[in-house]
């Protein structure tokens, strides 16, 4: 079974930086899709920013130029750099993989919170 494992959320002040990490039991390259979503409270959740196989990325409007996602092949690891945070970034932050092989299976982690607040 493969484990998606969220690590840095926390406390943060308005303006400052955050690094979330994703670590995956896979080879990360066996993901044809990774990426970060978000859930507030009594919101839907929602995709925040995605990478493909290729290495092509997309994020949702509301964070672009503030966040990068990025991955470590070696480390099977996926990021989250979040800058210029915002009291409407405050959510659950999920990391997600899709695997096409051998069958067609979704994964999520466990959730790791992120707090903006002075």
């Amino acid at each position: 079974q493969v484990q998606l494992v969220e690590s840095g959320g926390g406390l943060v002040q308005p303006g400052g930086s955050l690094r979330l990490s994703c670590k995956t039991s896979d080879t990360i390259l066996n993901f044809s899709v990774m990426a970060w979503y978000r859930q507030a409270p009594e919101k839907e959740r929602e995709l925040v920013a995605r990478i493909t196989y290729m290495g092509s990325t997309s994020y949702t409007d509301s964070v672009k130029g503030r966040f990068t996602i990025s991955r470590d092949i070696a480390e099977n690891t996926l990021y989250l750099q979040m800058n210029s945070l915002k009291p409407e970034d405050t959510a659950v932050y999920y990391c997600y993989g899709d695997q096409a092989l051998p069958n067609p299976t979704n994964y999520w982690g466990q959730g790791t919170q992120v707090t903006v607040s002075s």
